[in-house]
C-alpha cells in the first residue's frame, strides 16, 4: 500500500535550504530531506509508489541504494483530477529528487503509458541518482485510462505530454541551480514507450533544453504512415492467423507473445488512443481505418518529424510485441536520416515489458541493461 506524504509528516525533517528553495510555476510543493533517495528508501518512507512501477522490470534486476538527498513533491496548476497520489486528487504531479553527492547533471522524465510520477523510479531514477545525477519526472498532465477525457479537442491530452515535459524541465534547472550553487552542467531527458516519445518531442522541438537523450522504445506518432491506430487494427482483425499478425509488423518468433498482448494490450491502446485521436469513431477496434478516417488535425498537434536537434540514442526490442519494432523505431530511425546526430540499438529478443522475461527466461532478453549501456555511451558522446 502507498502511504501518502500527510502521514509520514514525521520523516519530513526541516531543510535548511527549504525556505529558499521554490519550484518555480509549482502550486504546491513538499520538501522531505531522506537517508536514500532510492526506492529501497522510498518504499518505506512513503516517497514512492510501487504501484506506479509495477511490470516494468524483471525480478532479478539489482538496483543501487543508499543515495541521500532532498526530495520535492508537488504539482503545477490543472483542472483535471485523475492522479489521487497523496490524496491531493490533482494532475500534473512531480518528483523532483537532489542527492547529497551531485555529479553535475539533471535526468527528466515522463512516464510510460499513463502511469503515475514515481514510474521511473525503479528503472531510471535509482540508477541515475547512484550515479550523481538530480533526477524530475511529471505525470505528463494526465493520468489513466480515462486520461482522454483530459483538454477540449481532439489530441489535447497527448500535447500536454509534451508541455509538462517543457515545464518540468525549466523548473527543475532552476531548482537544481538554487540548491547547488549552479546550473547543471548536462540535461539528458530519458523515458520509456510513452516517456520515450516524449525524449523524441523534445529533442525536436525543444533542443535547447537538453544535451542529449535516450528513447526507450518510444511510441511513434506521425501524420501519414506507421503508428499504432494503423499496425494495432490490422493485427486485432487478422488475429489468430499467424501470416496476417506478421503483416501487421510483429515480428516472426514473437508469436509465443501474441496472446497475453492480444487479451491485455492491443484492443485496449488501440481503443484508448483512438478515443484520444479520433472521438467521433463508434465502430469496433479491429475495424478502425486511419488512413480512412484522417484524424489529422489532431495527430498534428503530436506528430513526430525526426528533425532532432541533439544527441538522440535509440533502444528497442526485436520481439516488441506491443510496439513492433519494424512499424517504430526502425521507421522512427529512418525518419531522422543519418546526418543528424542519432544512434540506434536493435535489441535481440528484447520486449516492451521487463516483466515478460520472468516469464519466458530463455526467449527475452531484459531491456534494463541495454538502456543503462545506452545512457553511458550518451554520457561519453556528449562529452566528446
Amino acid at each position: 500500500m502507498f502511504v501518502a506524504l500527510t502521514l509520514v509528516a514525521g520523516l519530513l525533517t526541516p531543510l535548511q535550504a527549504a525556505p529558499q528553495l521554490t519550484v518555480p510555476g509549482a502550486e504546491h510543493a513538499v520538501f522531505a530531506r531522506l537517508d536514500d533517495l532510492t526506492t529501497a528508501g522510498t518504499v518505506t518512507s512513503g516517497h514512492t509508489d510501487p504501484d506506479d512501477w509495477a511490470g516494468l522490470h524483471s525480478a532479478a534486476t539489482v538496483n543501487p541504494t543508499g543515495v541521500p538527498g532532498v526530495q520535492i513533491d508537488g504539482y503545477f496548476p490543472d483542472t483535471s483530477t485523475g492522479n489521487t497520489t497523496h490524496g491531493w486528487n490533482h494532475d500534473s504531479q512531480f518528483v523532483i529528487r537532489l542527492p547529497e553527492k551531485w555529479n553535475g547533471g539533471l535526468v527528466v522524465s515522463g512516464t510510460p503509458g499513463n502511469r503515475e510520477q514515481y514510474a521511473n523510479d525503479y528503472t531510471i531514477s535509482d540508477w541515475v541518482l547512484s550515479k550523481g545525477y538530480a533526477f524530475a519526472a511529471t505525470d505528463k498532465g494526465n493520468v489513466g485510462v480515462d486520461f482522454h477525457l483530459d483538454g477540449r479537442r481532439p489530441g489535447d491530452a497527448i500535447a500536454e505530454w509534451n508541455d509538462r515535459l517543457t515545464q518540468l524541465t525549466v523548473a527543475a534547472k532552476a531548482v537544481v541551480k538554487r540548491h547547488y550553487g549552479r546550473s547543471p552542467r548536462r540535461t539528458f531527458a530519458a523515458g520509456i514507450s510513452n516517456g520515450g516519445y516524449l525524449v523524441r518531442w523534445q529533442l525536436e522541438n525543444r533542443g535547447w533544453l537538453y544535451d542529449g537523450g535516450v528513447d526507450w522504445e518510444g511510441t511513434l506518432w506521425r501524420l501519414k504512415g506507421d503508428n499504432l491506430l494503423n499496425f494495432l487494427p490490422e493485427a486485432l482483425k487478422a488475429y489468430p492467423d499467424e501470416a496476417g499478425v506478421r503483416a501487421a509488423g510483429f515480428a516472426a518468433g514473437s508469436e509465443f507473445l501474441w496472446p497475453f498482448h492480444r487479451d491485455y494490450y492491443w484492443e485496449l491502446t488501440q481503443e484508448l488512443y483512438q478515443k484520444e485521436l479520433d472521438p467521433s469513431y463508434t465502430g469496433a477496434p479491429a475495424d478502425y481505418d486511419y488512413d480512412a478516417r484522417r484524424p489529422y488535425a489532431a495527430m498534428a498537434k503530436i506528430a513526430l518529424t525526426g528533425r532532432i536537434t541533439k544527441p538522440l540514442i535509440t533502444l528497442h526490442g526485436t520481439l516488441d510485441t506491443l510496439l513492433p519494432i519494424s512499424r517504430d523505431s526502425d521507421v522512427y530511425a529512418k525518419m531522422v536520416g543519418p546526418h543528424r546526430p542519432f544512434r540506434y540499438h536493435r535489441i535481440e529478443g528484447g520486449n516492451h515489458l521487463d516483466s515478460l522475461v520472468d516469464v519466458y527466461p530463455d526467449r527475452l532478453k531484459p531491456m534494463l541493461p541495454a538502456f543503462r549501456s545506452a545512457f553511458e555511451e550518451l554520457e561519453r558522446w556528449v562529452s566528446r
